[in-house]
């Protein structure tokens, strides 16, 4: 049966709290989706997020991002007064995460104060479902407050090597208190709210990064999984070389996996995560699955990116040990990238639906994967994903020559090319189909969520309130239906 959804970051929900929450605007898109035919939501990562507000970036792999947990249901709750949302900023076009971080956590703080006095009865049971990463995420973030919040790196050799495990558990144990809460309550909002997409037929696609942050809690509390120093600093990192977003290739910085290690105890970590993943989704996409077949190794004070090499990744193992251990995990590989040795050997092998990209379509011939008459129904397409322009923004990048070759292959009819674009997409014999939102809103690279290899103006755009109109919805709605993907 043939699909459709809607790719819309949570961050970027409409909101009158500086950020997309689990509130009332994420039922009201819910509802939205559901207007239009939709059976699929895709979300970023719900995780954490730190320093350069990506949240491929977080302090846990694991840990909900806090800024999720919509303040009004937390004064339903009982645990805030309308009085505590007063001092909050109310979200303009784009996030103020430095703002953000100012005025959420002492609310938060409050909340917990309130939540301490009468415990809920299913509060034990969240802490021992997730006890395999809670409290390694908890200490970890209440020596980071202790340490004014900088890199872990930089604390005391007790504290970096956890010399005296028992000693910090009782030291921090308020804090951890504190942190446990907000992961507890940040997993109950958002299960109501997957509850409530389900009661609508709409299924969520979450999105799992590969790697993880040089300064997180995974780093800290298992190190062995981890290419590591003495001082747990990595020895060689994360990256790509060049692609298609940067001529130079990408340093990303990430640790890189131990996977001798991995294998060893059969890819417990993993396993874990996927689990935890299964949890939170319906259907996981793994960032970046290409460096599962094979990935960029880059020595860690490498000048550029050029510096590193292609190195094995652990292959089928890894996905053998998780369709075991997580037979229900629904997985849908983002086998995007240049390192393509064994990748389409691994996603055969997997039975993982791989990702089209239209924007990736137009040059290249019949050999590009991404060509429509390449396109295989066990495959995902999109316009574009949060690594590219919106498609007005990439089709007003196009010179003239360009725009007039690339509509030849485009069906008419419609009334601008973004629309055109949408239409293309939507005739792939592909199963699914996922539009991000703004190509929907027509909107230009003023809304895109992210640019690779920059710094400062990523994963802050915020949808406008006005976009549950009814030309819009019979507009979504008529794409899905010609296509025959409406629900």
């Amino acid at each position: 049966m043939k699909k459709c959804g809607i790719l819309l970051p949570v961050f970027s929900l409409p909101s009158k709290y500086g950020i997309g929450t689990f509130g009332e605007s994420a039922y009201t898109f819910v509802d939205f989706l559901d207007r239009t035919g939709q059976s699929l939501w895709q979300i970023l990562p719900l995780t954490q997020t730190s320093f350069g507000d990506s949240p491929y970036q977080s302090p846990s792999a694991f840990a909900g991002n806090p800024y999720f947990i919509d303040p009004d249901i937390l004064c339903e709750r009982g645990y805030l007064d309308k009085s505590d949302l007063e001092a909050l900023t109310p979200t303009g076009d784009y996030i103020d995460y430095g703002r953000l971080y100012q005025e959420r956590f002492p609310m938060l703080r409050r909340a917990f104060e309130r939540f301490s006095k009468a415990i809920p009865d299913d509060y034990g049971n969240f802490l021992r479902e997730n006890e395999f990463w809670l409290d390694n995420y908890a200490l970890f973030m209440a020596i980071k407050d202790d340490m004014g919040g900088g890199d872990f790196h930089l604390w005391s050799d007790d504290l970096l090597l956890r010399r005296d495990l028992p000693a910090l558990l009782e030291k921090y144990s308020h804090d951890m208190d504190f942190y446990r809460f907000i992961q507890y309550e940040f997993a109950r909002q958002w299960q109501a709210l997957k509850a409530y997409a389900a009661s609508r037929d709409v299924q969520i696609i979450g999105d799992l990064p590969i790697y993880v942050s040089c300064d997180s809690a995974d780093l800290w509390s298992e190190p062995e999984q981890f290419l590591l120093d003495g001082r747990l600093v990595p020895t060689r990192v994360a990256g790509v070389p060049p692609d298609d977003f940067s001529a130079t290739g990408q340093l990303w910085g990430n640790p890189l996996y131990n996977w001798e290690k991995m294998a060893e105890d059969g890819y417990t970590w993993w396993i874990e995560r996927i689990k935890h993943a299964s949890k939170l989704y319906d259907k996981i996409r793994i960032d970046h699955f290409v460096g599962f077949s094979n990935y960029f190794s880059i020595p860690k004070n490498a000048a550029t990116p050029a510096e590193g090499v292609v190195l094995m990744g652990p292959g089928y193992g890894i996905f053998e040990r998780i369709k075991e251990a997580v037979p229900e995990a629904d997985i849908i590989a983002e086998d995007l990238g240049m390192l393509r040795c064994g990748v389409d050997e691994l996603l055969a092998r997997t039975g993982f639906p791989g990702m089209k990209v239209i924007q990736f379509s137009f040059e290249g011939g019949d050999s590009n994967p991404h060509t429509l008459s390449n396109h295989i129904p066990q495959s995902v397409v999109y316009t574009g994903t949060h690594d590219n322009p919106t498609s007005r923004g990439f089709w007003d990048s196009l010179s003239r020559s360009q725009k007039l070759r690339y509509a030849r292959r485009m069906p008419t009819g419609y009334k601008n090319s973004v629309d055109r674009m949408i239409a293309y997409a939507m005739s792939s014999v592909a199963e699914t189909v996922i539009i991000p939102m703004q190509d929907y809103l027509g909107l230009g690279d003023e809304a895109r969520i992210n640019a690779p290899s920059t710094t400062g103006a990523n994963w802050a755009w915020v949808m406008n309130d006005d976009y549950n109109r009814t030309t819009l919805i019979k507009k979504i709605k008529r794409f899905a239906f010609d296509s025959d993907r409406q629900k």
